[in-house]
């Protein structure tokens, strides 16, 4: 076994179980990714988490709903930071095609330099609206409160697509309460997922999208946070 494989043990086995095994090739990517995340980190900002735990809160964290993504989807991952969790999903799902985007440009010139043949990444804000009705898959880590997420996510994603996005265990009343209709969306199922190699918990709320985002979605960022929906 090559030590890309065996530094990853976790990583491999949980992909497995999903149905999606990893060949030596993309062990050999991620161990890249890890060593060039690493390295840039040391003059730019891009994460605090520290290499003893990429595995599990980079890499893990990204891959929990691996298998709600559907074959060959087009997937729009909102505020990606250095490229979590589109970075991992390109990796390991080479049959989607991936688009990062984040509003900090270092973060998108870092992930622009650990290229994947699917995988794209944009410097722009989801408010400005550069998207309308094209993905299959909305997501994103750590974007901000859930609905602030959702009014973002809502206007690029086609209709009959959803948005999953990555929330915890402390947020299942505020995602049950989100009044989704404003959006024409429908909460279709909450998934839960515990992080293999930690003491955690997190939840993939479904949102499938119903009908054309009414046209005043998303607001302006000032609006949003002023007046957040729900």
């Amino acid at each position: 076994m090559h030590l890309g494989q065996m530094e990853f043990d976790l990583l491999r086995r949980h992909c497995l179980s999903l149905g999606f095994p990893l060949t030596e090739e993309q062990m050999l990517q991620f161990s890249g990714f890890e060593q060039a995340l690493y390295q840039t980190n040391q003059t730019t900002n891009l994460t605090r988490v520290p290499p003893e735990q990429f595995e599990t809160r980079h890499l893990l964290d990204s891959l929990l709903f691996l298998d709600l993504i559907p074959g060959n989807a087009e997937l729009l991952d909102i505020g990606c930071g250095p490229g979590f969790p589109c970075w991992p999903i390109a990796c390991a799902r080479p049959d989607v095609k991936v688009l990062g985007m984040d509003s900090a440009n270092k973060m998108i010139q870092f992930l622009k330099s650990v290229k994947l043949p699917n995988l794209w990444a944009k410097t722009i804000r989801a408010e400005e609206r550069p998207y309308r009705d094209q993905f299959d898959v909305v997501t994103g880590r750590a974007l901000a409160p859930l609905a602030i997420q959702l009014e973002l996510s809502a206007l690029p994603c086609r209709v009959g697509g959803a948005i999953v996005p990555m929330r915890t265990e402390s947020e299942r009343e505020a995602i049950e309460e989100f009044p989704a209709a404003q959006l024409a969306l429908i909460l279709e199922a909450i998934i839960e997922r515990e992080l293999p190699g930690a003491d955690a918990k997190r939840l993939f709320p479904i949102f499938r999208k119903a009908g054309p985002t009414p046209q005043k979605y998303p607001r302006s960022w000032a609006e949003i946070r002023r007046r957040p929906m729900g």
